[in-house]
Parts: C-alpha cells; structure tokens; sequence
C-alpha cells in the first residue's frame, strides 16, 4: 500500500560532492591509465614524433598515448565513458545551483556543458585515423567551448569564497598554459627543436589536470546538495523520514549589472545586425583604396582617379540645415544607399566599379556621421561601428587577408558577394527600423565643450590608424617580420592575438572611458607607437599590441565628445585628416611618383608622429568636452539598459570564431618538393603587379594555379607588399603558402618602404636576410637573401627587384652591393631577379662575373629587360618563358636544377625526347597553353634543355 504521505520513504541519500568527486576520480584514471599503459607497453613508439624520437624525446604527448594503440586507446574509452554519467550530473546539478528567475546565463553555461561532453565523446570514440576531419571538427568545438565554460562558470559561482579562489586559480593555469603550449609547438613544428615535443607535451598533460581540476572544484559547492532516491508507492523498503527542504538546494550570487535582467533574442539579433552594418562601413570604406589603387597601378603616376579618396568627406552635407534633417529623418535609406557598394563586383568595368564604390563610400560616410549625431543609442552605435571592424578583420583572417566582400572578388576568386549583399539589407532594415522614418532626437550641441577643431583632429589620426594598422590582423605582424629563423609572430596563429587585444581594448575602453581617455594612456599609446616603428620581432610586436588596445579603447571617449560638436567641425574634419593621411602614408613609398614626394620619402616615422599628434589633440578636446557633457549621454541606450551585454556577447563569439580560424589555419609544415626523387629544384620568377589583374580583380588563385602547373618549387615574386590601405593591407602569400604547401617569406615588411619582394619555397628555408639596397635617388630595392635546404644540401636564393632605368646611378650601386654579396656566398645559388638591363651589356657583365660567381641560365636569351634568373654550383637543365595571360604586365621565368651532381659549365642544349621525363617541363603550356599561359619567346616555341 502507497504510504499517505506525499515524499515517500527515502531509499536512499547521496551528498552532491560525490558525483564531483566521481567525475574527478574517474576523468584522471581514464588519462593516467592510458599513461601508464602506454609507457610501458609501448614507450618508444608514444615518444616518436614526425622529427624526433627516443632519447631526444623522452615524454609522450596526449594525443600520442590515448591514440590508436591497442589496449591503451581501450583504457582511455572505457573510463571516458565511465566518466559520462557523473559529467552530466555535474552540469545538470551546477544549473541548478545557478539558475535564476530572468537570467538566461544559466541556461548558456549549461547548454555550453552539454554540448563539451558530447563533444569530448566525439573526439574519444572517432579517432584521427576513422574519420580525420571529424575528428578535428569534434577536438576544436571541445577547445573552443572550454573558454565560455570556463568564463561562465567564473561568473556564476555562488557565494563560496573558497570555491571560486581555486577557480580563479585553476582558469588562470589554463590558460596561461597557453601560451608556452603554443611556444613549444611552434618551435617543434616550425622550427624542429629536439626536445621541444617533449616539453610542449608536459604544457599538454598540465592542461588536462588543470581542466578537470577545474570541474572538480564543484565539489565545495555541491556539498549544500543532497541527491535523494525516494519510494513514492512504496514498492521498496528504506530509511523513513521526510527531506523537509528542496532536493536541490542552491545559492545566489549578483551578477555585474551589463549582464542582469532577461535575455532576449531580439536584442541580441538587434545588436548582431548593428555589427553586420558596422561590417559593411568597413568593408566599402576599406575596398575605395584597393580600386583606386588599380589606376596609378597601370597609369604608372597619378592618373585623376585619386580624387575619389575625398568622397569620405560627405559629413560636410550636415553642416546644411534642410539637408541635415533629410539625411537624419531618413537613416534607413541612406544606410541602405551605401550597400551598392557590395553589389559593385557586377559592375565589369574598372572605372564605373571605382565611381559605384566610391558613392557608397559618400553615403556610408554620411550615414554614420548621422547616426552618431542624433545620439540616439550613442554607445551602441559605436560598439556596431568599432566591432564591425573587428568582424571585418576577422573575415579577413578567415579568407587570407582578403575580405569575402569586396568589389574585387567574385565566386570564381573567393567571392561571398551575394551572401554579403542579402545579409546587409536584413541587417540596415533591422538596425534602423526605430529611426528610419520618424524623426530623430537632433542634440544641441556648444562650442564651449572642449575644442571642435581639435576633437576634429583627433579624428582623423584615429580614423586613419584604425583603417592602416588595425583592418587587417597580419599589418604589424609584418611591420616587426624580420625574416628566418622565426623570431617573431607569424600572421597565424597571432593574428588572433591582435584581434582578442582589438576587443579587449575596447570593452576596457567601455568599462573604464575615464582611465582610456587619459594622457596616462595617451602616453602608454605613444610609447606603443614608437615600440612598433622602431622595434621588430616580439618586442615591436608587444607595442604593437599596446597601441591597438589603446585605439580601441579611446573609440568610444572619441565619438561621445564629437557628437557634442558641429559634425561638420568634427566627423568632415576628421575624414579630411584621414584623407590626407592616407595620401601621407602613400607618398613616402610612392615618392618617385608623386609631386613632393622626396620631401617625405621613407619617413613612416612621420606618418606615426603625425598620427599620435592628432589623436593627442583629440584627448585634449575630450578631456574637456567628457567632464562637461551630461553624465546619462554616453552610455545610455534607448533600447534597454542591458543593451551593452549584446554586443558583448556577440563579440565574445567573435573571438571564439578567431581562434577556431588561427587553429584550422595553423600550417602543417609537411611540405615536399614535386620531384623529389630526382632531387630536382624548378625555380622562377613573376613580377605579380600587386595581386591585381588587368580587370581589376584579385589574382591570387589564378596565381595558385599557374605556380602549380609549373611544379615550382621555389618560386620569386615581386612588387608583392599589399599591406597599405591603397593595397586593401592584404597578404596574398598567405593564400599562395597554404593552397600550395610551402614556406613563406615576406620580404621587407611595409614600413620598409619598397613595393616588395616575396619568396615562396617547399623547401624549409634555414635562414633569410633582408636588404634595402642603395637607392640614393629612386625606389628602394628591396631583395631577400635566404638560404634553404634542398634535399639535405645548404642552397641559397636571392630575391631581387633593382631600380627604375630612370637612375642608372642606383642600378650600378645595387649591381655592386648584390654582386659582391653573391660572391661571397660559398654556397650554391640561384638568383629570381628584375634587374633592368640587356643581356651582355652594362650591368649584366657585373652579375654575371668572377665576382659573383654567377651563370646566366641561357647566355642566348637576347630578348630580355627585367626578369633574369641566374644560378652558381648547380646542374640546370632546362629554362622556359611563358606568358602572364591577364594575371599581371610580366612573363613567368621558369629555371630547372638538379642538386647533388656536378655544375653545369658548358651551354650545350638538348632536344627535349633526351630529358628524362620527370626533368621536363609540362607539356600543359605548350601550343595554345591554358588559361592564357603558354610557353613563349623561343623559336621554336617551347622550353629549352640543356647537357
């Protein structure tokens, strides 16, 4: 008979800290286990890397001693799976505890706890060997959630002081593992360190303990819960008594005041359509320098079409009063106005695509200066506007530099127009639906709240420093690169640091706009400024990352005083200053171009001074305007007074996609030669003409593909430094070293001021020098001087781009100085040049001289001005032309070596039915040839072979 009381009989009564210490126990045995195991049945084999093994690598990793091994591999997954039961307890019972009326952060946290044990079983019970993408796809999602986990339950932590310092404790170890993890990695991977496996591997175990360590500190919370087993029909006997109070009991704890009261989806949608429109401000305004770039690009000067940098100045139409209030009571038109910009790319031709972007650039310009000016939801409509820059960056990173949007791409090179177009129009008629037709709040505004000229300023130097350092995360990657061995950041990973320090900076800019706006700050900026100008490597990349948190974070204080102003005196004046910036930061490379230009040459010393001066201007305004402005204007929203939460919240999702980027970016280092049996080199040259074709579009995969058909195992380029904002601050060997599969170097970075030199190598490049030649009245010459190992023998490869005819002074001092550091290199050599002479005459007899050491590859080619490839101590058997199709104004030059075999001293050429065919070249150019290249030059039209 049931018993007439409601409860019941307790059967039985557990206390809550054991399923903690049941996940603890059993998690650890499960890892330790597999450990032991592992070492001693299978230790040598669990040691044993891609490069090392026993005695220089003495400690497995986790991956090695949980893999494929029988019966370890079988350990590990029976205890993981012992250890899912209490996993989901111990999430079920941490809700509970957390769980609050009107907070949805509970339910996040918990929904991020599920799906990281789901994940964990994925990555368990799917191996690499199974299914490799899936099991990648499982072990990212896992590593990415770890972070909103690990934050979440930081934030939710009761009230138990013991409990939450060992959680501090915990996540600090974590993730300050990190970072010496990712050290080790890099210099097992990249730099094949022996001994670093082993030490990454200890940083990789210490994750493990620390992330279950992590968990298990739920114990000390859960002790407040007792699990209860109840007989409610009295179907078993047991204990009698009553539990009086819940089964689960929990306690409560304030959250920060950004993060209380209800989560809503539609302010969250709200905020996410806010950043896309901030998105695409930065994606037009980023895309007008790349097409106005193309025409002094093939005018070879100033050709007219530079004028259309000054359609940013459009916030001079403010200053008209009727024509202010048509713009303010009509934001919904003029945003949607400035999304032709993305539907450019179906505008074939170069010009009429310029003037398109150009208008969209006008009233994108406009249409944010209105905006701001209504104060309506000031402070998240700069969260919108700064973030969007930091979405833009990030779609950058995604695509190699190139922004998935833009007016050069299309779905043939990469393109995700159509996507971008109907995502804009959904986001602007989302984002503006509360001012798109009704009037809008017009602010009074006083010119005796700080300076309007100098908040106007200031700007300008934000509004340029923000577009040149910070719309692409590699730009001062490659200001502080320096060459090999690596001794510095590489654009991925640390890309991703650049971006998580953009939005750190800004929150902290939110936070604490007092602490931002101070000329304490201003000086910790500065001092950044000057690290990166003047430093490389790591400790030039550290001010680097200062001077971006400090960009970001005076954003916020910047605006909030300008809209006190006219917007005429601040936003017009501010894209004025940038505009004269942008052409500054342009004329100290371009100065052989430009009038005035040997006034500045090479001085981006100058472009930054200039640059601080003006946003130190602008603290000064804001300082005063802030102290003055009404305290409930700068971060009020109309929306909701959590509203700041949202875009929080967003652009912690933001940070979760960069790092999964740097993660599935990370190179693999496991590159091979194309024929790798013969010990064969094909080396070549391209002058490549800024990855712009003679449509105006990007060409890098088109690039890939002709590289690639030519089996180019070492392959020159020139005029290849992007990273400026006429360029787009784009990286196109980026793409190039991941599609094909080889080591990059850069070259000179763009505050070196050449037009760049590039090399690419599936041979591992042992170390690289780069040269600023002597240029005392023209361009600078860049060259890179690198030494690579080619099937265990030490190569080197110079990259050379000489000077202009225009100064045959130049020439003859580079001919000099390249010259003699040729010859006095012992090893053998092969020099991918533009040298700007005819064959056997001038300079040429100094290339190729006893002071050099140097061959021409064909002594006979008599048809040549720029390119040349020249060789010493090495077999060449074979050198061809072939034609650049639409890709760019230069011939590819291809050269064949062998290594290992005697050097080539003799000239005799040979048909090509005597070549090995592993030694020839492919047949694919021959005739018509494909996508415009084909073999030229030559009578007959083909390749050349040589004894």
């Amino acid at each position: 008979m049931a018993p007439k009381y409601k409860d019941g009989d307790v059967v039985v009564s557990i206390n809550g800290k054991w399923v903690s210490w049941a996940h603890t126990v059993v998690a650890y045995t499960a890892f330790i286990g597999a450990l032991i195991v592992g070492c001693w049945l299978h230790y040598h084999k669990i040691v044993q890397n891609e490069h090392y093994g026993y005695p220089d690598e003495w400690f497995p990793s986790v991956s090695s001693t949980i893999g494929d091994r029988y019966p370890e591999r079988s350990v590990f997954m029976v205890f993981i799976a012992i250890t899912s039961g209490p996993r989901f307890m111990l999430v079920f019972l941490w809700y509970i505890l957390t769980a609050r009326p009107n907070t949805t952060l509970p339910k996040v946290v918990a929904g991020v706890g599920l799906f990281r044990t789901i994940t964990c079983g994925g990555w368990t019970y799917v191996t690499s060997t199974d299914d490799h993408d899936w099991h990648d796809i499982f072990m990212i999602s896992y590593l990415v959630a770890t972070l909103p986990w690990t934050l979440g339950c930081l934030a939710l932590s009761p009230a138990n002081r013991k409990a939450f310092r060992y959680r501090k404790i915990l996540a600090s170890l974590f993730f300050g593992t990190l970072v010496p993890l990712i050290y080790f990695f890099i210099q097992h991977k990249v730099h094949k360190v022996a001994g670093a496996y082993t030490i990454y591997s200890f940083f990789e175990w210490s994750l493990i303990l620390f992330d279950v360590g992590f968990d298990a500190v739920t114990a000390l919370d859960f002790e407040s819960f007792e699990l209860v087993v109840k007989d409610v029909k009295g179907a078993a006997r047991g204990q009698t008594g009553q539990v009086k109070d819940a089964v689960l009991e929990k306690k409560n704890k304030p959250v920060a005041q950004t993060f209380g009261g209800r989560f809503t989806w539609s302010e969250l949608i709200d905020a996410a359509a806010d950043v896309y429109n901030g998105f695409v401000f930065w994606s037009v305004l980023t895309s007008l320098g790349l097409l106005v770039w193309y025409f002094p690009l093939w005018h070879m000067g100033i050709s007219g079409y530079e004028v259309l940098v000054m359609s940013t100045v459009s916030p001079l139409l403010l200053g008209i009063p009727p024509l202010r209030r048509l713009v303010v009571n009509n934001l919904r038109l003029i945003h949607l106005s400035s999304i032709v910009g993305l539907l450019a790319w179906l505008v074939p031709d170069p010009a009429n695509r310029l003037f398109t972007v150009a208008f969209a650039v006008w009233m994108a310009c406009l249409a944010w200066a209105a905006t701001w000016y209504t104060k309506q939801d000031i402070e998240a409509r700069i969260l919108a506007w700064s973030i969007g820059l930091i979405l833009s960056s990030i779609a950058k990173f995604a695509n190699q530099t190139n922004n998935p949007v833009w007016p050069i791409l299309n779905t043939t090179n990469g393109g995700w127009n159509k996507t971008g177009v109907i995502l804009a129009v959904l986001a602007v008629l989302r984002s503006t639906r509360s001012t798109g037709s009704s009037g809008a709040y017009r602010p009074k505004y006083s010119v005796n709240k700080g300076s309007a000229l100098l908040a106007g300023l200031g700007l300008g130097g934000l509004f340029f420093a923000l577009h040149s350092l910070l719309s692409d995360s590699s730009t001062m990657i490659l200001w502080v690169w320096e060459g090999f061995p690596v001794r510095g950041p590489l654009a991925v990973p640390h890309g991703a640091y650049t971006i998580f320090t953009m939005s750190a900076g800004l929150l902290f800019g939110v936070f604490f706009p007092g602490i931002s706006g101070s000329w304490t700050a201003f000086g910790i900026g500065s001092f950044g400024a000057a690290t990166l100008t003047c430093f490389g490597n790591w400790f030039g990349y550290y001010g680097a990352l200062s001077l971006t948190a400090y960009l970001m974070a005076i954003t916020p204080t910047f605006v909030i005083s300008a809209v006190e102003h006219s917007p005429v005196a601040t936003f017009a004046l501010g894209f004025l200053v940038y505009n004269f910036l942008v052409l500054f930061h342009v004329w100290v490379v371009a100065y052989a171009f430009v009038p005035g230009g040997p006034l500045v040459r090479e001085h981006t010393d100058w472009v930054m001074t200039t640059t601080m001066l003006l946003i130190g201007a602008g603290v000064f305004s804001a300082i005063k305007t802030n102290k003055f402005a009404a305290p409930s204007h700068p971060f009020k929203s109309a929306r909701s007074p959590r509203s700041r939460s949202y875009y929080i919240y967003v652009l912690f999702a933001l940070q979760l996609v960069s790092a999964s980027i740097a993660y599935l970016r990370f190179p693999s280092y496991n590159y091979e030669p194309y024929h790798k049996d013969e010990k064969l080199v094909t080396a070549g040259i391209w002058t490549i003409h800024f990855s712009l074709d003679n449509d105006m579009w990007s060409s890098e995969r088109r690039m890939r593909d002709a590289i690639k058909d030519l089996e180019m195992d070492v392959v020159g380029l020139l005029e290849s430094d992007l990273q400026r904002i006429i360029m787009g601050n784009r990286d196109f060997t980026q793409y190039l070293a991941e599609d094909l599969g080889m080591y990059v170097d850069y070259g000179p970075g763009p505050n070196k001021h050449t037009w760049g030199s590039a090399l690419l190598s599936k041979f591992p490049i042992l170390n690289s020098t780069h040269h600023l030649l002597p240029s005392p009245v023209g361009e600078l010459a860049p060259a890179i001087h690198a030494t690579l190992d080619m099937y265990g023998e030490q190569v080197d490869v110079i990259v050379f781009h000489s000077g202009q005819e225009e100064d045959p002074e130049d020439r003859r001092l580079q001919t000099e100085y390249l010259s003699k550091l040729m010859g006095e290199s012992p090893r053998p050599s092969i020099l991918l040049s533009y040298l700007v002479t005819k064959p056997l005459e001038g300079n040429y007899n100094t290339y190729v001289s006893d002071k050099s050491g140097m061959r021409d590859i064909d002594r006979t080619d008599w048809d040549r001005w720029c390119e040349y490839i020249l060789y010493k101590g090495l077999k060449r058997t074979g050198y061809a032309r072939v034609s650049r199709g639409t890709i760019t104004d230069t011939e590819i030059q291809v050269g064949k070596f062998v290594v290992g075999q005697p050097a080539s001293d003799v000239d005799d050429r040979i048909p090509e039915d005597q070549v090995p065919p592993a030694l020839r070249f492919p047949e694919l150019f021959k005739g018509e040839g494909v996508r415009g290249h084909r073999y030229h030059a030559f009578e007959p039209i083909e390749p050349r072979y040589f004894a």
